[in-house]
């Protein structure tokens, strides 16, 4: 399953498993600080490999495709003081259950906020211009030439973006929407000061729906949580004008797929773009087959930068733990 990496100076240190394979630099850093086990396959772990691990270290280092469950957790023998996630969400961890058992729970955020803003803009972009469209036609050899009525889009620029969720992520998005393409951005998301929200050129409604019925272009920053799931039903696509996008960069279970797909099959609206899915990594069929919805396979904080500094951070947060210091990004 997994092997130590190469330790360097003796002496015993805290033993960490790093449940997949990190940057090179994060793990040759990470091999300097701990006695470390890599995942060799890079395959998700089991239930009983997650238990393992959590018997058999110290700390456990944790992705979004690693569901570290209640009754992992509270498994008899448990060593594992801390679980430093690698992601800045932490839904794929039972946090009430640590909190009870007294493990400490860290995440990463900050780090990847641009980069998951980039990409965000980017599916915007995908799908008010039907590049994936666009892109298909010619890998399948269907082009046959330029003329005025082909794969006609919708402009971007001077339209409404609404934004669920006004955290770093949704804050950075708005910028990018505001100052770079003078979109007019609204959002809900009553928790926010007012003023950080203005300072990112966006104004606020009172509900979810007024958000969506006012918009051209959806886009969902919310945590995954049993309050968000299903935030997206039929209904409340039912809000959005029928020229209106979706956009989800956020988690899969806040948009019911089923009510999406119903909707982008009969015009309800006009098109979306999801990086992530309910149920990762198979999305629906379904899902595959219509022209306009767009799939990515979770970018979101995809590049070398982000997945560095994102390692960095929960190595931080472990030195803090074991130097005897509060963890930096501790959640629970």
């Amino acid at each position: 399953m997994s092997r130590p990496a190469d330790s360097g100076s003796a002496g015993p240190r805290p033993s960490v498993v790093i449940t997949r394979r990190l940057p090179s630099a994060v793990e040759r850093h990470a091999a300097e600080l701990f006695d470390v086990r890599l995942n060799e396959s890079d395959r998700p772990f089991t239930p009983e490999q997650l238990r393992e691990a959590l018997r058999t270290a110290d700390a456990l280092v944790p992705t979004v495709s690693d569901r570290v469950t209640a009754d992992i957790i509270g498994a008899p023998g448990r060593r594992a003081a801390i679980i430093a996630n690698y992601g800045a969400g932490y839904d794929n961890i039972a946090v009430d259950a640590a909190r009870a058992h007294g493990v400490v729970v860290t995440n990463t955020p900050d780090v990847l906020t641009d980069d998951t803003a980039d990409l965000t803009l980017a599916l915007l972009l995908m799908v008010a211009r039907r590049l994936g469209e666009g892109v298909d036609e010619l890998r399948q050899g269907r082009w046959t030439g330029w003329h005025p009525t082909y794969l006609l889009g919708t402009r971007v620029s001077g339209k409404t973006l609404g934004i669920l969720g006004m955290g770093r992520i949704g804050r950075a998005v708005a910028r990018r929407a505001h100052d770079g393409f003078g979109m007019r951005v609204v959002y809900y998301d009553p928790p926010v000061p007012i003023g950080e929200a203005k300072a990112a050129g966006a104004s606020p409604r009172t509900s979810v729906e007024a958000v969506l019925r006012e918009s051209d272009f959806v886009s969902l920053h919310v945590p995954s949580s049993p309050e968000t799931r299903h935030l997206i039903d039929a209904e409340r696509l039912a809000c959005m004008p029928r020229h209106a996008c979706l956009v989800n960069t956020a988690r899969g279970d806040i948009v019911d797929e089923t009510a999406l797909i119903a909707a982008l099959r009969s015009g309800t609206i006009a098109g979306a773009a999801l990086d992530v899915f309910a149920d990762e990594p198979r999305p629906r069929r379904e899902m595959l087959e219509l022209p306009n919805l767009v799939l990515l396979p979770h970018l979101g904080s995809a590049t070398v930068e982000s997945r560095v500094a994102m390692g960095e951070r929960a190595l931080a947060n472990l030195t803090a733990f074991f130097g005897g210091t509060r963890p930096r990004d501790r959640v629970a």
